[in-house]
């Protein structure tokens, strides 16, 4: 079986799904592999590290006829599926709860396709998780760019002309990327606190160093291991008790995000308007919407001294690391999938079910 490796064309993407360690993986295990020609070159990867573990380069056309596997990181778009022959395989992140059209679209090839963000939290799937693996490095990046667009240092530091205060940082959602936001900034020197509409990571952000800004949560819970959509009497809560924090704050990262749905507002813009001069804020949510009402996407919005900075996907900017560990997730993933290098079609498994979104142009997940 020959799995394919594609050049992202989304713009300012910078990852690639295999890298060379993983393809010289695959072809132990049995499979061939090609890539299009250049398709690690933003990540640092050569044509010619492919070629070294006998991958072969072709031109993205001769990639898509040959391959029976396609493999990608972001969606197949319209120019992608004008390649795509019936029976072929598509894996690549869908986020098909918000992108219907894409996927009658991806039907209507006769295509099957699996989607790398519907991963189930659960402990079997953990080394497949995109999700996880990329938002780590996001909460760890959006932390590096606070520090770089603040006119403040992080840690306390004493002088001869004298001391200054530590940074206060402040982070909204407790996942895998507010953790790993929390850690970085803790060790940067600064006071972080965080919040959550789970009640369940105040323990794991403490364990961090983080105040734990604990709000009733009055029933809301969480679905999949994801924060559900709070309500109106939450987020009235939510403001009460982090406003004091959020208007002392000198760097606030949001991550929380809902999958297939539009990030929910935390911070509003009559809040913003209330923050420090020179504060900045980190969103990490702004593909989705954003967490604050006034970022925009891959712009900074400058708001009564105030800097908003609306991300759309961090680990690019990290592109090698990420594309090692979305790399993994992914033989990890074919791996499960396959037995002998065929593809096993076990829809009682929890993890195949869930992430086979079509299959022979039948659509299985809306």
């Amino acid at each position: 079986m020959k799995i394919g490796i594609l050049r992202e064309t989304r713009d300012r993407e910078k990852r690639v799904a295999i890298t060379p360690n993983i393809a010289k993986q695959l072809i132990a295990a049995g499979f061939e592999v090609l890539a299009e020609e250049g398709a690690g070159k933003n990540s640092s990867f050569k044509n010619s590290e492919y070629r070294e573990v006998q991958v072969a380069i072709e031109k993205r056309g001769v990639v898509f006829k040959d391959a029976q596997v396609l493999i990608k990181i972001n969606p197949f778009d319209e120019e992608d599926l004008k390649l795509v022959d019936k029976g072929q395989i598509l894996i690549s992140q869908l986020y098909h709860k918000s992108n219907p059209k894409l996927i009658e679209a991806i039907a209507d090839k006769g295509a099957t396709a699996f989607s790398m963000d519907a991963m189930p939290r659960i402990s079997r799937a953990q080394d497949m998780d995109v999700l996880s693996s990329q938002n780590n490095l996001a909460g760890y990046k959006a932390v590096i760019l606070g520090a770089y667009e603040m006119t403040k240092i992080f840690p306390l530091m004493m002088t001869s002309a004298g001391t200054i205060a530590p940074a206060k940082v402040l982070i909204y959602g407790v996942g895998v990327a507010g953790l790993q936001a929390i850690a970085t900034a803790k060790r940067l020197g600064a006071v972080v606190e965080a919040t959550d509409i789970r009640s369940e990571t105040k323990e794991q952000a403490e364990s961090l160093g983080a105040k734990f800004l604990s709000v009733n949560n009055e029933g809301e819970e969480s679905e999949g291991g994801y924060a559900k959509e709070a309500s109106a009497a939450y987020t009235q809560r939510q403001k009460e008790v982090v406003d004091k924090s959020l208007f002392q704050a000198d760097l606030v990262i949001t991550t929380a995000s809902i999958p297939g749905r539009k990030a929910p507002i935390l911070i509003t813009e009559e809040q913003v308007m209330q923050m420090k001069n020179g504060a900045v804020i980190i969103d990490l949510a702004a593909s989705q919407g954003g967490n604050c009402e006034v970022s925009i996407l891959n712009k900074i919005v400058f708001q009564n001294g105030v800097k908003v900075i609306g991300k759309s996907s961090a680990p690019r900017s990290v592109s090698t690391n990420a594309s090692d560990l979305y790399a993994k997730n992914v033989y990890n993933f074919i791996m499960h999938l396959t037995e002998n290098i065929n593809f096993k079609w076990d829809l009682e498994d929890e993890i195949t079910n869930e992430t086979l979104i079509v299959q022979d142009g039948t659509i299985r997940k809306n």
